[in-house]
């Protein structure tokens, strides 16, 4: 998702391609960065005649297809082998055969439909390196490293090639020819070339493919490249010097932003920082395992659905399904295609969207509505200053919070703190039987000693935000009113800027500290002892550090705390436990996160009327 500089579609030298008049320009295809390259090499080269590998069967459907562009239109013609079946051909921009077709007849050249149509296509399996690293690599290295562990060639390949060679030997040897065809098909064809082929044994008819609108809400599921990116392409291709535009690490960048948006205007909700570098992190790893360098639109949904909700997976892929040209069919029959009917093998991930429903949103009559204000500005009016305090059912849910996170702090230092060794005359604490199975061809039990922690878990630190922009502006320190309440120094929105009641105001956290016993903390953001942190979340910490009375700190954030603090902690006899916020479900860090201060004690009573 780095939007790092576009990638470079630098022209190779085609001299070990240059076959008399012919010269053979290897593709992957669907792929945008071999459309792109296409392009530039016919704008720069002018071939008077441009060889693609597509049937010669569906010659005048492809020319209507590529007419209509950018909307994207699908080839039907029936099975030869099954006829109660159908193929269907995608005509997309960002195809490299299309993208041929169609700068061909921008300048003038002459198109040549080099697969004679007769016999079966052979299916090849696409196990190409993936086109991203032409970036890097540079377009010739990236074809002579292929070319050197080429895909393994059967008797359908050999035939299929020289079905081709046959159709380029009755080209005219006269004209410049640029000779586009998929890189596995290359050698094939370059050794059939060497020896005269006869004609192929049968020929089928032509006249029985037909053209469909592929319906806009399905585009994602049928295309190679997805409709976001095919969008930008077009965009690309009226402005070349865009070149941003067709970067895949900037096009994810943005696709995420836009989600972004849609998500926060459809639910309310936001992301944090950490959930972008989470994201970022987590679909470059499902791309890795998936054996590519960037993420396709399947894993960049896995990873939304994974590291934020269901609501903002289905945003990114709604985002990313967007195609404003395909709106209009233009005359032609709509068709609602599947990525089953287009491709062999397919992977489905599911999305199971959580929005409020109409009838979701009916009450019984008699229920008591919320109050609202009588006219603008009332509740503000009531607001007296003279103190402020909290609701008392979010301090259960925060103390209780904050007990979930010290007994899983103390589970992790258990966890490190846990020795294996072989059984020998002790079971000491039980069998380890992640090792035992692990080592199960050696023949040993592996057992566990658990190390008795020294010293508990004291003060809590939770960061949701850093607040690089300064947008928590309201700095409070309040103490526990009974034994059982934490004392805590928060930063936050303003909570009177958001009134839900007279004198109620709604916050959102920033971060937070929380120690006990109560009544000890002095105002942690007027102490001069902490003007040594650099931001309001290393104030906590340092503050945590020092207000603690047991030995370890729990710092829940995205990020661990700078490597200082490690030996502040030492010098104070503290450990700090660190946390990552993504381990936590989001959805209890969010119920968390909101807080609704009081002005003061007497709308406890009324509080009731405007939270639930």
């Amino acid at each position: 998702m780095s939007a790092a500089g576009p990638p470079e579609f630098s022209l190779p030298d085609f001299a070990s391609l240059q076959r008399g008049s012919f010269r053979y320009f290897p593709v992957v295809p669907g792929r945008l960065e071999f459309a792109a390259a296409v392009r530039e090499r016919i704008l720069t080269d002018r071939p008077a005649v441009v060889a693609v590998e597509l049937p010669a069967t569906i010659q005048w459907e492809f020319y209507r297809a590529v007419a209509r562009l950018p909307k994207i239109t699908a080839i039907v013609y029936p099975d030869p082998i099954d006829e109660e079946k159908n193929i269907y051909v995608v005509v997309e921009p960002t195809d490299p055969f299309t993208e041929a077709i169609r700068t061909a007849l921008d300048i003038g050249a002459q198109v040549h439909f080099i697969d004679p149509g007769t016999g079966d296509r052979p299916h090849l399996p696409d196990d190409y390196p993936d086109p991203v690293a032409i970036s890097i690599l540079g377009l010739d290295r990236y074809i002579d490293a292929y070319r050197l562990e080429p895909q393994r060639r059967n008797d359908e390949v050999t035939a299929f090639a020289q079905r081709i060679a046959w159709k380029l030997q009755g080209a005219d040897p006269s004209r410049a020819t640029l000779v586009v065809l998929s890189l596995n098909l290359l050698d094939p064809v370059l050794d059939a070339m060497e020896t005269p082929q006869d004609d192929p044994p049968r020929r089928y008819a032509e006249g029985q493919a037909t053209l469909v609108h592929p319906a806009a809400d399905g585009l994602a599921e049928i295309c190679v490249e997805h409709p976001f990116q095919q969008e930008r392409y077009e965009r690309w291709r009226l402005s070349p010097a865009d070149a941003p535009l067709i970067h895949r690490g900037h096009t994810q960048w943005v696709l995420f932003k836009e989600a972004e948006a849609s998500y926060r205007e459809n639910t309310g909700d936001r992301l944090e920082a950490w959930h972008r570098r989470f994201l970022a992190r987590y679909s470059r790893n499902l791309a890795s395992v998936s054996g590519y360098l960037s993420p396709t639109l399947f894993e960049l949904t896995v990873a939304a659905r994974s590291i934020v909700d269901d609501n903002y997976a289905w945003e990114v892929w709604n985002t990313a399904n967007r195609y404003a040209p395909q709106q209009d069919p233009a005359g032609l029959e709509v068709a609602n295609l599947s990525a089953e009917e287009i491709w062999l093998n397919t992977r489905r991930v599911r999305i199971r969207r959580r929005l409020p429903r109409p009838k979701q949103r009916l009450r019984p009559a008699n229920l008591k509505m919320r109050p609202k204000e009588k006219r603008p500005g009332e509740w503000a009016e009531q607001l007296n200053g003279d103190s402020i305090c909290s609701y008392p059912p979010e301090d259960l849910v925060i103390e209780e919070y904050g007990r979930f996170l010290k007994r899983k702090a103390k589970g992790i230092l258990g966890i490190e703190r846990a020795r294996v060794q072989p059984f020998t005359t002790s079971l000491l604490d039980g069998v380890d039987l992640r090792e035992t199975i692990r080592n199960w061809h050696r023949g040993e039990i592996f057992v566990k000693e658990e190390e008795r922690l020294a010293g508990d878990v004291g003060a809590v630190v939770v960061i949701f935000d850093d607040d690089p922009d300064h947008r928590y502006t309201y700095l409070t320190t309040w103490l526990g009113e009974n034994q059982n309440e934490s004392d805590m120094a928060f930063y936050s929105t303003h909570p009177f800027e958001h009134l839900v009641g007279p004198g109620i105001g709604r916050a959102e956290y920033g971060g937070f500290l929380m120690t006990l016993p109560a009544r000890r903390l002095y105002d942690v953001w007027a102490d001069s002892d902490y003007d040594f942190a650099e931001s309001k979340a290393e104030r906590l910490l340092m503050a945590a550090l020092d207000y603690s009375i047991e030995k370890h700190v729990v710092y829940v954030a995205a990020k661990p705390p700078r490597s200082i603090f490690r030996s502040i902690a030492a010098q104070l006899n503290r450990q700090i436990v660190y946390i990552p916020i993504g381990q936590l479900n989001p959805l209890r860090l969010q119920r968390v996160r909101v807080v609704h201060i009081l002005d003061s004690h007497a709308r406890r009573e009324q509080a009731k009327e405007f939270l639930w």
